[in-house]
């Protein structure tokens, strides 16, 4: 539908920005803005939502009141370039996470990064090298990522992936350390365990609970897992 929609606690549904069924990228109010293929959205403390725009490749704003803008990234212009708001450039971007400082991550699912977008719009490159799939754990440019889609970031500031072709589980931490919290690379199945005892299927989303557990839309294998922080991995909910 090309829109960002609310539902209030009464299960009341408003369309907060965007027309329906009008594509386009345009900054504005209400209807008057437009989407091209809204995919992630968080919100902050104050209710601003943050949306990956992901074939448009660029992140927008929007405020409770409806206000749209694009906080990084130029629409319809891809590539991997940190910078300034529209200086910088994205490639698909699917997850959006916010931290309790208002520091905005994104997967750059088709560039295979993690960046981090600052208040200002500046973009850097927080973990990955630029346009190289693959597995491995390290910091920054050495860690290896294959089409990451879901994020989420605890109270800590830790930042968890989910590294979708990969089916595996990545912790990122302040610095760009990269760990595998869950699952084995290339590996694909359904089991519980711990750490590389456990099997993902595509995983796609992510979210962490104010104690720090992790739950996973595991997408291949139609089930919500839960995480704990050593890695111990149990199915929630599907079959």
């Amino acid at each position: 539908n090309r829109t960002v929609r609310k539902v209030a606690p009464d299960r009341r549904v408003t369309t907060l920005a965007g027309r329906a069924g009008a594509s386009g990228s345009a900054d504005g109010v209400g209807d008057a803005a437009r989407f091209h293929s809204p995919y992630g959205i968080a919100t902050d403390s104050s209710g601003v939502a943050y949306v990956s725009e992901g074939l448009a490749s660029t992140i927008r704003k929007v405020q409770p009141d409806g206000t749209v803008t694009t906080l990084a990234g130029l629409a319809f212009a891809t590539g991997h370039v940190d910078g300034q708001g529209s200086a910088a450039r994205f490639f698909y971007p699917h997850g959006v996470a916010v931290d309790r400082a208002g520091v905005v991550y994104v997967a750059d699912t088709e560039n295979n990064t993690i960046r981090k977008i600052g208040a200002d719009g500046s973009v850097t490159t927080l973990a990955g090298q630029p346009g190289v799939a693959g597995y491995a754990d390290g910091v920054g440019g050495s860690a290896l990522f294959n089409r990451p889609h879901g994020l989420a970031v605890d109270s800590a500031g830790v930042v968890y992936v989910a590294d979708t072709t990969n089916h595996v589980i990545r912790a990122v931490q302040k610095d760009g350390t990269v760990v595998t919290l869950a699952g084995r690379a290339s590996s694909p199945g359904s089991a519980d365990g711990v750490g590389a005892e456990a099997r993902f299927f595509l995983p796609e989303g992510v979210a962490v609970s104010a104690t720090g557990v992790l739950y996973v839309s595991d997408t291949g294998n139609q089930a919500v897992r839960e995480v704990l922080l050593d890695g111990t991995v149990t199915t929630s909910a599907g079959s």
